[in-house]
């Protein structure tokens, strides 16, 4: 046997037994006629004792021990005359009676540490290693023990776990897909599929009634730390429900993780209209952890100054940060410089300062009188030591999105985003479409296949833009964690959707005349959700990015730097699939 116990588990009951354990070294210390040396493995650290006095040989073996040699020693278990009470094995150490090297290593490119010495790119390359340490494992244990309370907790509500296929066809409607050339239909793709979407909404007219899967979905578009090209979903389908029964049952599973993760209770989670939460918090994924709601100020500003920047926008908002009227001109230049930024895309800031004295200190105080900055005081509710920001634009949308970032940006600098609370809540009534510059035509802000309010269906026609789906989305902390939305099961709506879309009858045909023909036999009124699992154990983890709950992530390239792909086929590769490369006029 390589081991009868692990490095994790001994204690001072233990005392006395022989055992044999493996695993890596983490360090060793000589000591006068004693080596001690920290044995690693996925359950703990153990440590083990070479005495010289006992065996001369045995211990000049140990002082050859590297950093993550991985061993066997046998020995037994002793008391620890000096108790380390920061490890679980901390009152035992084991007298070692024989070694065996069971693979040397090199140097490691970087410590093997909570606190490594490592940056981003160098653990990247080496993640194999990067795992070892018990900060990152962790989080793969978390998600580990996640997805079997998810899959217990949906086995309990009689779901069924169905797989899909991997390999299917193009929708280009959304983002980018990343495509599969088919060597046996030459000059033909299949896409990895970014959801499995219309394959789950098949399985509801198969009559599986509930679908679940833990599902690797695939999108080619820019990467952020909450996205990756590859990331996994916790994807689910029901038949015969209403929006109210999905939401409870998905409330439900998301209090029972919450509970058993972080033993959080969740209260019943508010339902936010999208036009409500983008009116106070400019954001479809508010973070309510925290105030600093948004006041529209457009008429408090009204013909009371000479302001031109005020008089001609559509849209003015500000928020109040509480206790921030001693903010100096550097720190107040610094925001004005971060709503600048690309990123932010604002022209300016406003500052007012209601100061502790009772005194107030305005960026605009040569257009407005006194008087009108204490209404407007009045009206952002605004207090003595207060500091309130403004922002104005004639993009009324775009303005709250700019605001939106200064208030997450408040929130920050003032430490109102604790990663140890938890503020969940539903966004409901989402717009069906939305504008698309780059297509300069209506997109589905979902899907296509999601269905419309039904009091708005006398809309489609004439006003598509106003139509409201029956959709939502589950917000944790700011973060988007999933959405789903009552399907379309009627083929003559989907074939409505396709119009309103700007598909021809053709293109709908050719991309989903399969699911437009299911539903000819029978479909059943359906909806579902999905959840992000790697935003879930991310923010369940505390971590910053979802790249520290991924096993082998991808950088923010979409490169995978460990086995250094994407890379170039073999031309003889190229030629069984008859395809031919495009040589770059950059290259």
């Amino acid at each position: 046997m390589y081991r009868t116990k692990t490095c994790g588990e001994l204690r001072l009951s233990d005392a006395g037994t022989e055992v044999t354990l493996a695993g890596w070294v983490q360090r060793s210390r000589k000591m006068g006629g004693m080596t001690f040396v920290d044995l690693r493995d996925r359950y703990g650290i153990t440590q083990l004792v070479f005495n010289e006095a006992d065996n001369r040989a045995l211990c000049e073996e140990a002082n050859k021990l590297g950093r993550e040699y991985c061993v066997q020693v046998k020995g037994r278990v002793s008391e620890r005359q000096s108790k380390n009470p920061n490890m679980d094995t901390g009152d035992i150490e084991i007298i070692v009676s024989a070694l065996t090297v069971l693979s040397p290593s090199l140097t490691p490119p970087f410590t093997i540490e909570d606190n490594t010495d490592g940056g981003d790119d160098i653990r990247m390359k080496y993640r194999y290693l990067d795992i070892r340490r018990a900060a990152v494992r962790k989080n793969l244990e978390l998600r580990h023990r996640m997805t079997i309370l998810i899959r217990n907790f949906l086995d309990s509500r009689q779901f069924m776990e169905v797989e899909t296929p991997i390999l299917i066809g193009s929708t280009p409607e959304g983002a980018r897909d990343f495509v599969v050339p088919s060597r046996m239909n030459p000059g033909q793709f299949y896409a990895l599929p970014q959801s499995p979407q219309t394959l789950k909404q098949l399985l509801m007219v198969a009559g599986v009634d509930r679908y679940f899967q833990i599902a690797k979905c695939f999108r080619d578009e820019d990467l952020r730390a909450d996205r990756q090209p590859e990331f996994t979903q916790i994807d689910c389908e029901m038949s015969f429900v209403e929006q109210e029964d999905v939401l409870n049952i998905f409330e439900d599973m998301a209090r029972h993780l919450f509970k058993e993760i972080r033993g959080v209770e969740l209260p019943p989670l508010e339902r936010m209209k999208w036009h409500d939460a983008m009116r106070r918090y400019g954001s479809d994924k508010p973070d309510v952890r925290f105030g600093m709601e948004f006041v529209e100020l457009k008429e408090a500003f009204a013909g009371k100054g000479a302001f031109s920047v005020f008089d001609e926008a559509a849209y003015i908002g500000g928020i109040c940060v509480p206790g921030c009227a001693d903010y100096s001109r550097k720190q107040l230049n610094e925001l004005t410089d971060f709503v600048k930024r690309p990123q932010v895309g604002a022209k300016g800031l406003v500052f007012i300062k209601y100061q502790a004295d009772g005194t107030v200190k305005s960026s605009i105080d040569k257009f407005y009188s006194p008087e009108v900055l204490a209404e407007i005081k009045q009206t952002m509710g605004a207090k003595d030591g207060d500091l309130v920001l403004i922002l104005s634009g004639d993009n009324a949308n775009k303005t709250r999105v700019q605001l939106c970032s200064l208030r997450l940006e408040m929130g920050d600098r003032l430490g109102l985003r604790d990663k140890n609370v938890f503020k969940c809540l539903w966004i409901v009534d989402f717009p069906l479409f939305e504008w698309s510059d780059e297509e300069q035509r209506l997109m589905a802000t979902h899907h296509p296949f999601t269905m419309p309010n039904p009091d708005d269906l006398p809309l489609l026609d004439e006003h598509p833009e106003q139509v409201r789906a029956v959709a939502y989305d589950f917000v944790c902390n700011g973060i988007e964690v999933g959405g789903g939305s009552l399907r379309i099961h009627d083929t003559r709506l989907q074939e409505k959707m396709f119009e309103v879309l700007g598909f021809t009858p053709e293109r709908a045909e050719a991309q989903f005349g399969f699911l437009m023909n299911a539903f000819k036999y029978g479909a059943p009124p359906h909806a579902g959700l999905a959840f992000g699992l790697d935003r879930f154990v991310s923010i369940l983890a505390g971590l910053d990015s979802i790249r520290d709950c991924i096993a082998f992530p991808k950088n923010n390239s979409g490169r995978d730097v460990m086995l250094d792909a994407p890379g170039p086929i073999d031309q003889k590769q190229l030629d069984e699939l008859q395809l031919k490369l495009v040589e770059s006029p950059l290259s």
